[in-house]
């Protein structure tokens, strides 16, 4: 098997890991309908293959923010006055260094980049603004979208049926 063909016993692993990474070998071969033996050898096979990037809990963010105080989500738009590579690295490599930001993606065309950014409060959004962007000659604007409600999260990706 090529490294990026997959079958449908794979598909249906990747499928149920999605919905719940945290369940037993046993339950999860149970649930693919396959031995566990096999489930073991294919599962261990996709995370090597770098297919599964990473498990991590996913946490309640409106829950979260009961139980911490506030929680602030903002979806940021960044456009850079020069978008030569270096600059673009120089700006993407401060982001990634940066935990309030949860996703970063290049663009085009419109803004260079588009955030997810969560923090506590607009005081510790307004100080991570100005120490991202403000302080950056580069940055020409920041256009920041501030959530109301989170209607839907869901991060699997859709696979074959």
């Amino acid at each position: 098997m090529n490294e990026f063909q997959l079958d449908e016993a794979d598909f249906r692993l990747l499928e149920l890991l999605q919905i719940d990474a945290s369940r037993s070998n046993q339950a999860l071969a149970e649930a693919a309908h396959l031995s566990p033996a096999t489930c073991l050898r294919r599962v261990r096979r996709l995370r090597e293959r770098g297919l599964i990037e990473r498990e991590v809990a996913i946490l309640h963010t409106d829950r979260m923010a009961a139980a911490v105080g506030h929680g602030l989500t903002a979806l940021v738009e960044v456009t850079l006055d020069r978008q030569g590579s270096e600059h673009l690295d120089a700006l993407e490599s401060r982001l990634l260094d940066e935990p309030a930001v949860q996703q970063c993606y290049r663009v085009s065309p419109g803004p260079d980049f588009v955030l997810v950014v969560h923090t506590t409060d607009m005081p510790a959004y307004l100080a991570l603004s100005r120490r991202l962007f403000s302080a950056d000659l580069n940055v020409r604007n920041v256009k920041t979208y501030f959530s109301l409600k989170r209607s839907k999260f869901d991060p699997r990706l859709p696979l074959p049926a």
